[in-house]
């Protein structure tokens, strides 16, 4: 039985796909790793046949023509037979002590039938130059060492949400409720975790600093100079999931509640990108965005803008031009600015 699929993207991965592969590789035959070469033009695929070669029936490449990083989860994620689903980065990797006490709890879920729907664990930013690594945990949000529902969560920080990196899910859940992410669209790692959340009912918080999101390289997505060039995918995205629910008809008000905070969180985004462009014709595409979100939930809209931001920063303003300190620190800590 495979425990737990860890699906690493790679597109031209070859100087660091390594790092990410070694750090699952101690989990050894209880876990499968799929490395999904999406249409490389360097030796990724090489170093993925290798690894396939030198672990049979752990490692395992996916050659597929480019399709961008959420096609290339669909991949991984069409082909896993483990029991959860873990979406490791090329540039990223996992520490291997919270690795093994994550198996083994997967092993005891698996042992009892008491599989959950999601597992949660902590991530750290390894960026560049950084000595003291900034570590994201859940430990006063969500109960510890119990299985759990979402009415049992507690109120997250602005820096807290629950990002891909911090995310197993059921693999079948993933499988049931169809979900598939868009093709050479940056960003969609936020669909990701946002689309199954409606899905979930049960839950399990582990407080070990699992994964380790590395920040530093200036071709990295997450670059604020790369974020406004490509601009249109973060709104694309934003409206994406604005689009997916009638939030209103969430049966959990904490869901729900949480649901709403996440797309404040693309909104701000979103249209910091666009007032840093100085850019108008982004300028007009960020009211855009405000107006889309008014038109398709207009409940939403009013506790986004004149609620959780209201106070914060000057967004459907005339100039359009306006952002406080505040909304821009905000802003860097949720999406890691280089």
């Amino acid at each position: 039985m495979k425990y737990i699929t860890f699906a690493i993207p790679c597109y031209n991965s070859e100087k660091y796909m390594e790092h990410a592969i070694n750090s699952i590789l101690p989990a050894g035959e209880d876990v499968e790793i799929l490395v999904v070469n999406d249409g490389s033009k360097d030796q990724t695929a090489e170093i993925g046949k290798r690894y396939e070669a030198m672990y049979p029936g752990i490692v395992r490449v996916i050659d597929k023509e480019n399709g961008g990083h959420g096609d290339a989860v669909n991949a991984g994620l069409s082909q896993a037979s483990g029991v959860y689903f873990k979406v490791v980065d090329s540039d990223d990797w996992v520490d291997e002590e919270a690795l093994m006490k994550i198996l083994n709890k997967v092993k005891e879920f698996v042992r009892t039938e008491s599989v959950v729907d999601m597992i949660i664990s902590n991530y750290v930013y390894e960026k560049v130059g950084m000595e003291h690594k900034k570590v994201i945990h859940y430990r006063n949000v969500l109960p510890q060492n119990e299985v759990f529902r979402w009415d049992d969560i507690g109120s997250f920080h602005l820096d807290q949400y629950i990002l891909m990196h911090s995310v197993i899910y059921r693999t079948e859940m993933l499988k049931l409720c169809q979900l598939k992410l868009p093709k050479h669209t940056f960003y969609v790692d936020n669909i990701y975790v946002y689309y199954p959340l409606p899905h979930v009912r049960t839950l399990y918080y582990m407080d070990v600093d699992f994964y380790r999101y590395f920040i530093g390289r200036e071709d990295q997505s997450v670059n604020e100079k790369v974020m406004i060039g490509r601009v249109d995918q973060q709104i694309f995205v934003t409206k994406t999931m604005i689009s997916m629910y009638e939030l209103r008809l969430i049966p959990s008000k904490k869901l729900r509640k949480y649901m709403i905070n996440y797309l404040a969180i693309m909104m701000t985004v979103s249209s910091i990108l666009c007032i840093r462009s100085k850019d108008k014709e982004n300028l007009e595409k960020k009211r855009e965005l405000w107006k889309y979100l008014k038109k398709k939930d207009y409940k939403t809209y009013f506790k986004i803008r004149h609620g959780i931001l209201g106070q914060t920063m000057n967004l459907p303003g005339r100039s359009g031009r306006k952002v406080s300190s505040m909304a821009y620190s905000v802003a860097r800590r949720i999406i890691g600015f280089n």
